[in-house]
């Protein structure tokens, strides 16, 4: 496909490489005999994802087919926009799905909002929202965004809109920023609830949440009664407004150690709590905004210092490039903070007036935010392990996430139980996070999808500590894990033959039991697909190994359950006598109680095992 890899790039990028996709799209159109007011017209981000369409990538849900259509036909076509990765659902399934979805936001949003209870965590709410409206951008591009439905009751108008931030992670855009905008400064991205502050004759006689950044409500009562937020100014304007965060104080809260510790609604709960509890002497306020104040952002600080808003100017540093931002970011998410962070904000000097702000992200600063703790992440898959003593290991497979710097695209759930338990299947959203070493783990299922296709899983009564010693369809997992374990240090300590020889070995059809190896030629084994002559000899005289072993490594290969502490159980004896010895005999070495004393017993007697000795035996190893 020409300029394949020029539209990948346009596809992907944002838009500081507009004008090179804008130079591309008129030579592919010029290429393909377009008309030339096509490129014009039409929006270039639907001329730039053409290649996805004609190369079939599955990427298209807003009328590209027919875009697709009528732009070679010559004619002019809907405006679309790619979303790389949008649902393959059908319109119907979409619908219901995003209903659902909806439905459980808002439920929780009456919570958070009417009741001050948060019934979710703050980071899974957040993704989960975000997920919503990516599905709407997908299925409903002429909807707006999931709004946040504040009380009906006690809506408080702003005097000057809270903006929003917009957020960037990528060093590149990152850098880009900081080099556009001149005189800047960082600070802590307080993870609390956002509020604006009226002093009118440096009197507070207004507080207000920041709600939908327009309207909010009206939380001046319990504003009054929190300690840090001074009531009455001296020198200040003769009416002021203030926009900041109020946040949980805590003693050396160390960000990438704690994370979030969902203090953002701890806050939210007690401000719309009607009685005062202990948490609200525990509530801080970090001023981040001054509308319409002093032309500099150092003149400002000042001036906050001096009012009683002196966290703000603690915390916040000049910085000069985005080397200066990265160190100040890490300084803040491993330092003890007296505050929950969960980013950092960069800000230029100078802002407009205030009558210009919208409810928007700003111009004029940008959020750099932290690793989430927590990520959701969707299932795709759900697969099924069996391990040698016939025990079933659930894993998830999940669309790919990041989290800290670890690519994550799979997780252990444990225990066919266990699975069960969590209820979870391909398409459900769970919450994923590291635990220690960096191992992935299932926190919670956030989601469960609206139309759920059931899986049989493997049938636990079919697999056990004497399942799958021959080989069939069934049993290929439990006899591929036997292999593994007989061949490692464990077992007969095969050099050079692991889990990989083996399954090749069972797909070329070479093995029909768990020793049928021993009688396989060097021929036989070149013959595997992937196994040249050099490595058949190698693999060859690696199996030969296990003919030098002795009877208590072959027995405690082939699975004996036998612990280590009663290792001596095996010394000097011959199978025969194995055979002979009774439970009370058995019981007798450390380790072994009445249950496991039967199902060594039950190993010993297992007539394939008996089979395998006699074979084994006369293959020339000792017994």
């Amino acid at each position: 496909m020409p300029f394949a890899k020029p539209f990948r790039v346009c596809c992907t990028a944002d838009s500081r490489y507009f004008s090179y996709c804008l130079q591309t799209t008129k030579n592919f159109a010029k290429r393909f005999a377009f008309p030339a007011f096509l490129p014009r017209f039409m929006p270039v981000t639907a001329l730039y994802c053409m290649q996805f369409v004609l190369m079939g990538e599955g990427y298209m849900n807003c009328w590209f087919r027919r875009f697709v259509i009528m732009a070679l036909a010559g004619v002019a076509a809907w405006p679309c926009i790619a979303l790389s990765s949008c649902p393959a659902w059908p319109a119907e399934r979409a619908q219901k799905e995003m209903a659902m979805l909806h439905q459980q936001l808002t439920l929780w949003d009456d919570a958070y909002y009417k009741a001050g209870a948060s019934l979710v965590d703050d980071e899974v709410y957040d993704q989960l929202r975000s997920r919503l409206n990516h599905w709407r951008r997908c299925f409903q591009p002429d909807k707006a965004d999931f709004a946040i439905r504040l009380p009906s009751n006690g809506k408080e108008n702003h005097p000057v809109a809270h903006t929003g931030l917009k957020k960037l992670s990528e060093r590149e855009r990152l850098s880009q920023w900081i080099t556009q905008h001149n005189d800047l400064w960082i600070q802590p991205k307080i993870d609390g609830v956002a509020v604006t502050l009226v002093y009118q004759q440096g009197r507070l006689v207004s507080a207000i949440s920041r709600g939908n950044g327009l309207q909010g409500e009206n939380w001046t009562e319990k504003a009054l009664a929190i300690s840090d937020i001074p009531k009455q100014l001296t020198d200040a304007p003769s009416t002021l407004v203030l926009q900041g965060e109020l946040f949980l104080k805590v003693d050396n809260h160390r960000q990438k150690q704690q994370g979030g510790i969902n203090a953002r609604a701890v806050v939210a709960g007690e401000m719309r709590r009607h009685a005062a509890s202990s948490v609200l002497p525990r509530i801080g306020i970090f001023i981040w905004a001054w509308p319409d104040g002093p032309a500099t952002l150092s003149e400002r600080l000042n001036a906050l210092r001096v009012m009683g808003f002196a966290l703000t100017a603690d915390y916040t540093q000049r910085i000069s490039s985005l080397e200066d931002a990265e160190r100040w970011r890490e300084r803040w998410y491993r330092s003890p903070l007296p505050f929950v962070t969960d980013g950092v904000v960069i800000r230029q000097d100078k802002e407009p007036q205030g009558r210009y702000w919208r409810d928007t992200p700003a111009d004029w600063a940008i959020a750099w935010k932290y690793p989430l703790i927590q990520q959701v992440a969707e299932v795709n898959g759900v697969d099924f392990s069996i391990g040698r003593t016939g025990k079933i290991n659930v894993v998830l497979n999940l669309n790919p996430l990041r989290l800290d710097d670890k690519s994550v695209r799979r997780v252990n759930v444990g225990s066919l139980s266990r699975w069960k338990q969590w209820d979870v299947l391909p398409g459900d959203q769970v919450s994923i996070s590291l635990a220690g070493l960096g191992i992935p783990r299932l926190e919670k299922v956030v989601w469960r999808t609206a139309e759920r296709s059931p899986i049989t899983p493997p049938n636990e009564g079919d697999f056990h500590n004497l399942s799958c010693f021959q080989y069939s369809i069934p049993c290929r997992q439990q006899m591929l894990s036997r292999l593994t374990w007989l061949s490692g240090e464990h077992g007969l300590n095969l050099n050079g033959i692991g889990e990989g020889m083996w399954r090749r070995l069972i797909q070329h059809g070479a093995l029909s039991d768990v020793i049928s190896w021993l009688t396989l030629t060097r021929e036989q084994i070149g013959e595997v697909r992937g196994v040249g002559n050099k490595q058949a000899d190698n693999v060859y005289e690696s199996l030969q190994q296990a003919r030098r072993q002795p009877l208590a490594r072959w027995l405690l290969a082939l699975g004996l359950p036998l612990p280590r502490s009663a290792g001596s159980a095996l010394e000097n004896m011959s199978w025969l006598q194995l055979q002979q010895r009774t439970l009370s005999q058995w019981r007798q070495f450390p380790g072994i109680g009445a249950k496991l004393a039967e199902e060594i017993m039950a190993f010993l007697h297992h007539p394939i095992v008996v089979d395998f000795i006699a074979r084994i035996s006369r293959e020339g190893i000792k017994t």
